[in-house]
């Protein structure tokens, strides 16, 4: 099959291009407006908010080819962003028309008890009869997004499954041979490939239909817990690029990096063994390249290609000049990465002096990098790696900080703790505490939080528990609880006691003194929802 593929230069498009060739498929991209028309499978992922998607459209002279082509029920197929394309409009972009093919408005999801953005793996109720989940087997799927399609009468004919988050919203929509997922095939593992490639099938091929009376998903569904794979990358003193893991930040033993892998390699393997996501955590600055050779790029690109959940990258995300004399904004860095296969991108010291900036002036500059990333890809893009630890002190009044009182006392007895905030890889400790941290990052625009914790980094001895709680109580935004894992039943202690989205380790993975699939059973064995 010959898929043609709208990519409109924004964001994460490969992703979808190497799952459509890991089916074997071939696949060439829009170059026109007639190619949209004579397509004869078409695939649109929406990448980017709700504005840049249109605004994108309305440049290429798209929209109008769009709505002919789905008016003539050709075979077409949108993802996330797309499947919201076609309604009249969203919140998210207030006073920009959709392609206006379903009646009705996208709207944000409530800031209750659940997180939002929702970003996790959750499941699908099938409303309709479909070829396309032949072969699902009521796996749970990859969703990443602050606005949904509500359940509304008269958009009730395109509606082909349901998903709960909160309350039930649209997750795919189908008429004929047009199509759109709110989820994320190409990252939704094997059954999203599965469900890929039953659209891409030919009709003659395969008439094998999925009926209502099947029942996938008949039950209410729910979010799973994500357990997450991290991998820290620097080049050793010879040059390669590895990925290593400190004590407390301190990578090298014996005076030489730590090597336990090489980057691709460890992430094919932890997909394999059931990841729900990858990070990659860039520890070197990498400045000595012209961007377009940034190893980091290499390493998602390769990844990408074997890989189909969602890729994080962290480390480096700021304006530059590179070794060609060539100034890059933020904006632009995070671009390149995102065109390579990441899906999110992780800001760590920035975000501290986004902050600070902000607590000074009281006003949002529209220049961080968090603002600019998240205006242009969505809040879900951005993600914010804290990297805090704890000041003890006798009360509360003697610091201006948010404190707790801990059940692990200071050096000298203190009952109470703050967590300070650091930047340089936890080498300077700075005047704002996690809380503050956090706050803002929200309101600048950020739309997860990677909580590290630079006491608990390498002891195994078990997450901040009391950290993770304090972060979670200040915002509505998904939290990662990250630093100190060291056996399966340390995940299940913080889902347990915390409601915490996701948990990462790290070393305990790479050394395989834990495997991922005995971290899930153990999750799973204690009631928690898991993939």
């Amino acid at each position: 099959m010959v898929v043609t593929l709208l990519d409109y230069g924004a964001g994460n498009v490969r992703s979808v291009r190497n799952a459509l060739l890991e089916l074997g498929h071939t696949v060439q991209n829009v170059k026109n407006a007639e190619d949209i028309i004579t397509a004869e499978k078409l695939i649109f992922p929406g990448v980017g908010s709700f504005g840049l998607v249109m605004q994108r459209l309305q440049e290429g002279g798209y929209i109008e080819p769009l709505q002919r082509r789905i008016r003539e029920n050709k075979p077409f197929l949108g993802i996330c962003v797309a499947l919201q394309a076609l309604f009249e409009g969203s919140e998210e972009s207030p006073g920009v028309p959709g392609l206006g093919i379903i009646p009705g408005q996208v709207v944000r999801f409530p800031e209750t008890t659940l997180s939002v953005p929702q970003i996790g793996w959750n499941g699908i109720r099938l409303q309709k009869d479909s070829k396309l989940f032949k072969g699902y087997e009521k796996e749970k799927l990859y969703f990443v997004h602050s606005y949904h399609a509500p359940v509304t009468e008269s958009s009730q004919d395109w509606v082909l499954t349901l998903t709960d988050y909160g309350y039930e919203f649209v997750s795919a929509v189908e008429k004929g041979n047009v199509s759109a997922f709110q989820f994320h095939p190409e990252k939704s593992g094997k059954a999203g490939l599965r469900i890929l490639n039953n659209f891409l099938v030919s009709d003659s091929d395969d008439t094998t239909i999925v009926k209502t009376r099947d029942r996938i998903g008949d039950k209410q569904t729910n979010i799973a817990k994500r357990i997450i794979a991290c991998l820290d990358v620097r080049s050793n003193d010879a040059g390669d690029l590895v990925v290593t893991k400190g004590d407390q930040y301190d990578v090298r033993s014996g005076g030489d990096v730590r090597n336990l892998g090489k980057p691709v390699e460890l992430a094919k393997r932890y997909y394999e063994e059931g990841a729900d996501e990858i990070t990659f955590l860039n520890i070197t600055g990498f400045r000595d390249f012209p961007m377009q050779d940034q190893p980091m790029i290499e390493v998602l690109e390769k990844t990408s290609e074997g890989v189909f959940v969602p890729l994080t990258i962290g480390g480096g995300i700021r304006e530059f000049t590179d070794s060609d004399g060539v100034s890059y904004t933020s904006l632009d860095v995070a671009s390149a990465y995102f065109r390579s296969g990441a899906d999110k991108i992780s800001i760590g010291s920035d975000a501290v002096y986004a902050v600070e900036e902000y607590l000074q002036s009281g006003k949002k500059t529209g220049k961080s990098s968090i603002e600019q990333i998240s205006i242009v890809y969505g809040a879900q893009a951005v993600v914010i790696s804290v990297d805090p630890r704890r000041v003890y002190v006798h009360t509360p009044g003697d610091t201006k900080h948010t404190t707790i009182e801990t059940a692990t006392s200071g050096p000298e007895g203190e009952r109470y703790c703050w967590y300070q905030c650091t930047v340089k890889g936890g080498r300077e400790g700075r005047d704002i505490d996690v809380v503050q941290l956090v706050k803002v990052c929200q309101e600048l625009g950020a739309g997860e939080i990677l909580l590290n914790c630079i006491d608990k980094d390498g002891t195994n001895s078990g997450f901040d528990l009391e950290l993770i709680a304090m972060v979670k109580n200040s915002v509505s935004i998904p939290v990662i609880a990250s630093s100190g894992a060291g056996k399966a039943s340390h995940f299940v202690d913080v889902f347990e006691q915390t409601s915490t989205d996701a948990a990462l380790a790290a070393g305990i993975f790479h050394r395989e003194e834990v495997t991922i699939g005995e971290v899930k059973d153990a999750v799973q064995a204690a009631g928690i929802a898991i993939r």
